[in-house]
């Protein structure tokens, strides 16, 4: 890259140079379970208590197997499906990786 490359940064709303953005990238995130165990993208959970889901007149039993689960901007949600249930966001608080 050349020294006039701009990039805009949206974190700070301002162009930076390009240099200094690829050497001020945000460290990994780290989101873990109830447990502490470090959780990624494609990963199964078990649901550690009954949760009741909001719009859905549904109660997840505890032992609930959640396949697949995809992490999002928030370390403290994931975001996931069930047979029933599309959409659904859980708080790792609630989950024990598999």
């Amino acid at each position: 890259m050349s020294g006039d490359d701009y990039i805009y940064d949206e974190t700070t709303g301002e162009w930076r140079p390009a240099g200094e953005i690829a050497t001020a990238a945000p460290a990994a995130r780290e989101v873990r379970d109830a447990a502490g165990n470090l959780l990624a993208d494609g990963d199964s959970v078990t649901l550690i208590k009954d949760l009741k889901v909001k719009g859905a007149n549904q109660t997840l039993k505890q032992g609930t197997v959640i396949r697949s689960i995809r992490l999002t901007a928030d370390p403290e949600e994931i975001d996931c499906r069930h047979d029933s249930i599309k959409g659904l966001v859980l708080r790792t608080e609630f989950v024990r990786k598999r």
